[in-house]
Order: C-alpha cells, then structure tokens, then sequence
C-alpha cells in the first residue's frame, strides 16, 4: 500500500531528497531509492510498502535477541521486504535484498495480532523495518492502548530527527552494531557507522530499553582492537547495555569460514572486563548465556537456549541476592 513518506524534501525539477536514513537519496521522478520501496512520483516521496509484511510469527523475546527484557515471553514478529543496507553477509538476503511477496495488514490488523497466543506485543524485525517507519508510527501506538509491547530490531542505519520521533513509541530495541570500524561499513555494507553510533547514544539516553548485537566475522571484525574498541564504545554509553556477540555462519556473497568458537571465547572474556552483561548467540559456550548479578554473582536468570527462566530477580529487577537494581526488565515490573 502506498502513503506518502515522513521524511523528505523537495528539489528542483520534481526531484526531491529522501531523510529517513544517512543514504540521504536524491531522486528523479520515477525512481526508487536503494532501500527499495522510496519512490518519487511527480515531485512526491511515496513509501510503497506501508503495511505490506513479508514475514510474521511468533517467536521467544530471546531470538531478537533480547534477554533483559521480559525474558520468557514470546512476541509477534513482523517485518517489511527491503533494507537500506546491503551486507555482503546477510543472513537474510532473501527478503532484504531481493523482492520477496509480501501481503497487506492494515495497522488495526496487525495490533490485534500482536496481542494473540500470549504475545507480549509487536516486534518490527527480520530485513530493516526502519524503511517501514510510517507504519511502525501508525501500529506503535495501538499496541499501546491495548497494553502490549512495540519492540524494533534494527540496523539503528537512521538520521536524528526520524529517530527522535519514533523512540517515544518505543518499549526495548536492539541495535545491530556490525563493526566498530567506519571502513567495514563502507566496503561489506554499502554505508557509514556515525549515524548507528548516534542511534545506540540517543536510544539510551531516552530510557528506552536497550540491546547490542555483533556479528562477528573472521578476518574482518574479529581482531582484539576490533573487539575492545566495539566493547569500550558501548562501556562509554552505559556498561548496563547487555552486548551480545553472534557467530557468523556463510551466506548471501559472504563464504569465509565460520567464526571459531575460540573467537567467541575470547571477545566473550574481552568484553566481560568491560561490560556488565554479555551474551554468546548462535553458538552453545558453556557460562555464555545466563545472566549473572554484576554486584554479587548471584544467576539471575538462567538459559538453555531458547528456553528461560528466572533464578534470583525480584518484581522490580533487583537482585535477590544484594538488592542490585540490574536494569533486567521482569513483568511485575511493568504491569
């Protein structure tokens, strides 16, 4: 479905400029920019995926991956065809990078869907759904009168403003931080790093929950500088933010091997001297995936993949153990 985009201006010649995201395209009538659903029609910026989803189910609030955030729930995930990054590795190539079926769900649709089979809510996840970001603005706020969640999974690849707007409608995200360094985002992604850096600050300093993710991938983020600088900006915005590293399998244009156990092992142990909270993903290491109190020790939630349960958290998050407020967000909490 088509709506005109939040985000733009307009040029000379019936050309205009797309804001939403750092890529900044400069359109001609008729085209399309790179996220792949920003089209300029006679001098007008239209979205043409507004409300066209390409995936949904119901997944563990743990595969997003969030783990401090209502561990043990499931949410309904949902998501647009196209992104505005193109990863040379992406594991979901399919609906990102190529056009993909998609059917309509009107926002009203979507918000009751989020509230069925126990979900907690909406998760806005799987290709980018900034580009979705006219309907993220429309759906968030029904969860809301309806009491449920709106969480978004994200390559956080968005300019100030848009953010700004939209972080008020939002409950927890998790942003993909894939390198550390401005370089790789330019040769493996086809983008820059700034805006993703000031996406993780701004996030967190509106108290909306929030999560890292890494990929790590052999030979391109994996060496110790890589590793404690990634480590020492997320310690520099909060060292409460729980980080979690994910271990690269091939895909899409990407066929290097994949990341060794004994990498994760190590940037697990890096980051730990840094961080309060960190995490292993797609990879069982023993000691990787509980969380544990940061003042006394004590496991406050325990893991077994998807599998969760909560050990030593009170209904405000506190510690059972010290007391320790751990920022671990428990439905008591929030009801």
């Amino acid at each position: 479905m088509q709506r005109e985009a939040a985000f733009y201006r307009k040029l000379d010649d019936d050309k205009v400029q797309c804001v939403l995201c750092p890529a900044d395209c400069t359109l001609k009538p008729g085209q399309v920019g790179i996220c792949g659903c920003r089209r300029n029609e006679s001098g007008i910026l239209y979205t043409d995926n507004f409300g066209e989803a390409v995936s949904i189910a119901i997944d563990p609030i743990e595969k997003k991956p969030l783990y401090h955030y209502l561990p043990g729930t499931f949410i309904v995930s949902a998501g647009p065809n196209g992104c505005n990054l193109s990863c040379k590795h992406c594991q979901n190539w399919t609906i990102s990078q190529e056009e993909a079926p998609t059917r309509f769900i009107s926002p009203e649709q979507m918000a009751r869907l989020a509230g069925e089979r126990g979900s907690i809510g909406l998760a806005f996840t799987y290709s980018e759904p900034l580009i979705w970001y006219e309907y993220i603005r429309e759906v968030a706020p029904l969860l809301h009168e309806a009491g449920l969640k709106a969480v978004l999974v994200s390559n956080g690849y968005i300019n100030p403003r848009p953010l700004a707007e939209l972080l008020p409608h939002l409950d927890a995200v998790n942003f993909d931080l894939k390198s550390i360094r401005d370089d790789f985002y330019r040769k493996i992604c086809k983008g820059t790093i700034n805006a993703v850096l000031d996406a993780i600050r701004a996030t967190r300093a509106a108290g909306v929950h929030l999560e890292v993710t890494n990929l790590i991938i052999p030979g391109l983020n994996d060496s110790e500088r890589d590793l404690v600088d990634l480590c020492d900006f997320v310690a520099s915005v909060s060292d409460m933010i729980p980080l979690h590293f994910s271990a690269y399998h091939p895909s899409y244009k990407m066929d290097r091997p994949p990341t060794p156990a004994e990498t994760m092992k190590r940037a697990f142990d890096l980051a730990s001297d840094r961080l309060k909270y960190v995490f292993v993903g797609n990879m069982s290491l023993p000691g990787c995936s509980n969380s544990r109190c940061p003042q006394c020790g004590a496991l406050l939630v325990e893991r077994s993949g998807y599998r969760t349960e909560i050990k030593g958290l009170d209904e405000n998050g506190n510690c059972t153990g010290c007391g320790f407020q751990t920022e671990i967000v428990v439905a008591a909490s929030i009801s």
